[in-house]
């Protein structure tokens, strides 16, 4: 799934402006699947969105098979990225227009120079992000002094961070093992890690260990995990009526979807490399945003709910753990013209 990343983002912003021309960044060795889009367009026309693996980000592989794109006029070359966080890499190099990816990585991304506008709420976790354990332990007081793996910077490793400080720990308080998502699953099944922090669909590979439990998840904290369509503010500028149309594709997914259940998870479970049944596992783990939902959330409020409110308290909790240097100026990142367009045209068919 998604190697959801947060640390070391200032670092990767800077080295990837210096050396995206002449060196060998992450994102070129990515593997691509464009259906009918040709992977090598460079047609300014066609919108090239990055995706990986995550329940939430899954439909777009649904809007590509099935037309939808083309149905509401947009050339899209949609890029499948193998690391997630190569994906943020690509958008922050410019060598993708969008990207799929967590309001935490687009705040680190901001925190580190980048500009991104979030134009849409795909889902919020809720309960598809998990720390899971050994047998032999039963509360997160447990985790003191044992091995731990996450991906550093991940909202895995958020979450976990969250988790410590909600019982009066902190990261010192354990032994931190940094490992990109599917190796960390593959050490903790190995039982070279007492825990790990992973999300779906390695959860379910985690979960193989015997005796192994989930902990807690995404579900504990809601709000704190939520999903994204982002893009370069200079690609939104541009092309607004691009972007529209990627959003009016999103809401039609959804629609499609609603109405083709079986084909719609035929064609995730095996984008996620998983049986349709281990799917469906997943659907009480993301909450897929309505219109309406979308909509509130844009709004202010003072909780985990608002993603203005949210964006706040997760730049706090950056600087307090020391991801980020200082509180990020969150106020121009989001953008919700899109779906308030979309809403209106939705409210008037």
């Amino acid at each position: 799934m998604k190697t959801r990343s947060l640390l070391s983002y200032i670092l990767i912003f800077f080295v990837t402006l210096t050396f995206a021309v002449a060196c060998n960044n992450p994102a070129t060795s990515i593997k691509t699947d464009t259906g009918t889009d040709s992977a090598n367009s460079t047609n300014a026309a066609t919108v090239r969105l990055g995706f990986s693996a995550w329940p939430g980000w899954f439909p777009w592989q649904v809007a590509q098979d099935e037309g939808i794109f083309k149905a509401n006029n947009v050339s899209v070359n949609l890029q499948w990225f193998d690391g997630y966080l190569e994906s943020i890499n690509a958008l922050t190099a410019e060598q993708i227009d969008g990207n799929s990816q967590t309001l935490n990585d687009t705040i680190s991304a901001v925190s580190g120079g980048a500009d991104q506008v979030i134009v849409l709420v795909n889902d919020n976790s809720t309960g598809n992000d998990k720390i899971i354990v050994r047998e032999g332990i039963n509360t997160i007081a447990d985790l003191k002094g044992k091995k731990v793996a996450a991906e550093e910077g991940t909202v895995d490793h958020f979450l976990l961070l969250l988790g410590l400080k909600k019982e009066g720990l902190t990261q010192k308080d354990i032994e931190f093992v940094s490992l990109e998502t599917g190796q960390a699953a593959a050490a903790f099944v190995a039982g070279k890690v007492d825990a790990v922090g992973v999300f779906a669909p390695f959860t379910t590979q985690a979960l193989k260990r015997p005796g192994s439990k989930e902990l807690f998840s995404s579900k504990d904290f809601p709000g704190s995990i939520s999903d994204h369509l982002v893009f370069t503010r200079k690609f939104v500028k541009a092309n607004p009526e691009r972007v529209q149309a990627m959003v009016d594709s999103w809401f039609a997914t959804l629609d499609h979807m609603q109405e083709n259940r079986d084909k719609s998870n035929d064609i995730m479970a095996k984008r996620a490399g998983v049986t349709v049944d281990e799917y469906k596992e997943y659907a009480e783990g993301t909450k897929i945003f309505t219109i309406e939902e979308n909509l509130k959330a844009f709004q202010p409020g003072n909780d985990m709910t608002s993603l203005q409110f949210a964006a706040q308290e997760i730049g706090k909790f950056l600087v307090e753990v020391g991801l980020a240097q200082q509180q990020p100026d969150t106020s121009k990142i989001f953008d919700d013209r899109f779906v308030k367009a979309y809403a209106e045209k939705a409210k008037q068919s």
